[in-house]
């Protein structure tokens, strides 16, 4: 086992299958993001070719991920700015 460990850059003991099978996983990890990330490409893609707008529909899954009150209060603070600006 006292092979395993070696010295690593910060002095401290490194034991390498350990290492490894972390970045293994990570990497792994990385793989599937990337898959996911295609999928919801596809998803935009299919909901535009529908006459969807994409850009709509991402702004839609941002808000429904935050809680109602955490949204109606940013809402509330853009309306105020953008009165302030003369926008609205």
């Amino acid at each position: 086992m006292a092979d395993e460990r070696q010295e690593g850059m910060g002095g401290g003991q490194v034991a390498a299958d350990e290492l490894r099978l972390l970045i293994e996983r990570a990497e792994r990890l990385e793989e599937e993001k990337k898959g996911i990330s295609d999928d919801i490409k596809d998803v935009m893609a299919e909901a535009k070719g529908r006459g969807y707008d994409p850009k709509a529909i991402r702004k839609i899954l941002s808000i429904r991920k935050k809680k109602k009150e955490e949204y109606q209060e940013e809402e509330a603070i853009l309306e105020v700015y953008m009165q302030a600006l003369g926008m609205i």
